[in-house]
């Protein structure tokens, strides 16, 4: 592996174990075994690091959440978003714990971030949501698709850090996930139609811990 990628990888485990701002550029490179100098030739700082990680996270977005254009979403397609969204927001989790500090002190990541949120995941999620109420899955006109997606990313993007705020004592796990699947389910159980009350009893029980 190219020392580049060694850097952005190893800086990510050592931000989400610690967090982001006690780990230095000096210690990621000695936690890499290499010279702060070599570190310097390949990032300027660590906001730098941080942009790059912040990439890897959009590329993931993009391609875990993005809408099939050759069929329609069926009520199992929820499930298959609910487990990328969270296994994102597990990668990527010492991003959202700061999200105001990261952004306020890296004006690339804030224009970008801002953009990916207003541009494609707003309407991704509304497209979604368009296609569930479409096929009868859930009952919801238009008026009411942006305000539910919005929930659905609070909830997604903050739930780690809720889990750790009022759980402090309490590790944070990727079964930590679960729950938060689960709340989010929570959000569609209203809406949910008759006809789809089985499927939807059967994506609960895949997030049962």
């Amino acid at each position: 592996m190219k020392t580049f990628d060694r850097i952005v990888q190893e800086s990510l485990a050592l931000f989400n174990q610690h967090g982001e701002r006690p780990i230095t550029t000096n210690h990621i490179a000695a936690h890499l075994g290499i010279s702060p100098g070599n570190l310097y030739y390949h990032f300027r700082n660590k906001e730098e690091i941080i942009y790059q990680i912040f990439r890897h996270y959009l590329e993931y977005m993009r391609t875990h959440l993005q809408i099939p254009e050759h069929r329609v979403l069926a009520p199992e397609d929820l499930g298959r978003y609910l487990d990328a969204a969270f296994a994102a927001m597990w990668q990527y989790r010492f991003m959202f714990y700061d999200l105001p500090g990261l952004l306020s002190r890296n004006p690339q990541l804030s224009e970008d971030y801002h953009r990916y949120v207003r541009d494609e995941l707003g309407p991704v999620l509304a497209q979604a949501l368009g296609q569930f109420a479409a096929i009868g899955f859930i009952n919801m006109d238009q008026k009411q698709i942006r305000p539910l997606a919005t929930n659905i990313w609070i909830v997604v993007k903050f739930w780690f850090a809720f889990q750790q705020t009022i759980h402090p004592d309490k590790p944070l796990s990727e079964d930590t996930s679960k729950l938060g699947a689960k709340q989010v389910l929570a959000l569609f159980q209203p809406y949910v139609q008759d006809a789809y009350q089985d499927a939807f009893a059967e994506l609960e029980a895949r997030y049962t811990t």
